[in-house]
């Protein structure tokens, strides 16, 4: 899909992901023929192509929870995991975070489709990317270049999958979380530590792109260094002063 081209422009390590959401069987992309986890397919489909996901074939327990795939688990949910692993003191600790956790209703997600951006057909929900800083710097002031709107750094140590897929996605808030942060992803290797991981829901989706592809992305006072940029920007604030004098 040609207007996804301009994620390309950024040169990442990873290629983008379309995540979409589904109630019905998706017909165009095969069914995924392992059991992973939800943090996992993203590496699965940036490596192997895309596929679609249905409650079999998850790895791990949290995943088809926040997809309202599965009843509640009183001893995940009750918080009795997280001290058993030393990430949580008790469980009330543990289970404080899935009584804030955003999950999709149940039963309005059976399937969950998969694939990079220069290959997908379908329309997404999310699309993520795995940036370097410098990466991210562009995304993130393209997310506020024409309102001015901030960034969210919503995560948890256990369960990031609900801070990667289902909070941006039903807060419409583009979420920034860190690689090596988050106990799953870190435990099975998925990827190297101190990326940004950038999930971009659909509701700004389409503003994200046009700012991209208006806006200046090699912005020259990065290379100024301190002193030019000092004097420049007092220059700067001359001329307003000359102007609102006027």
């Amino acid at each position: 899909m040609g207007k996804y081209e301009i994620f390309d422009r950024l040169g990442l390590d990873f290629k983008p992901v379309g995540v979409k959401f589904s109630m019905f069987r998706p017909k165009d992309l095969p069914l995924l023929d392992k059991k992973v986890a939800v943090c996992e397919m993203l590496h699965v489909a940036q490596t192997e192509g895309g596929f679609y996901a249905a409650k079999e074939c998850h790895g791990c327990a949290v995943g088809p929870y926040v997809l309202g795939e599965s009843e509640d688990d009183p001893g995940m949910v009750g918080g009795l995991i997280g001290p058993r692993i030393n990430v949580y003191e008790d469980p009330r600790a543990n289970a404080n975070i899935y009584y804030n956790m955003k999950t999709l209703a149940k039963g309005t997600c059976p399937y969950i489709m998969f694939d990079t951006t220069d290959h997908m057909t379908f329309d997404p929900d999310l699309v993520i990317l795995m940036c370097h800083p410098s990466q991210a710097e562009i995304v993130l002031r393209a997310n506020g270049y024409r309102t001015g709107r901030g960034w969210h750094a919503v995560g948890t140590t256990v369960a990031g999958c609900a801070c990667l897929y289902t909070w941006p996605y039903l807060t419409g808030e583009l979420n920034m979380m860190v690689t090596g942060l988050h106990h799953g992803m870190k435990a099975r290797k998925i990827f190297p530590e101190g990326l940004l991981m950038l999930s971009i829901p659909y509701q700004v989706l389409p503003e994200i792109i046009d700012s991209l592809e208006k806006m200046e992305w090699d912005l020259p006072q990065y290379s100024w260094g301190k002193e030019y940029h000092t004097k420049y920007m007092a220059g700067i604030g001359k001329q307003i002063a000359e102007d609102l004098s006027e």
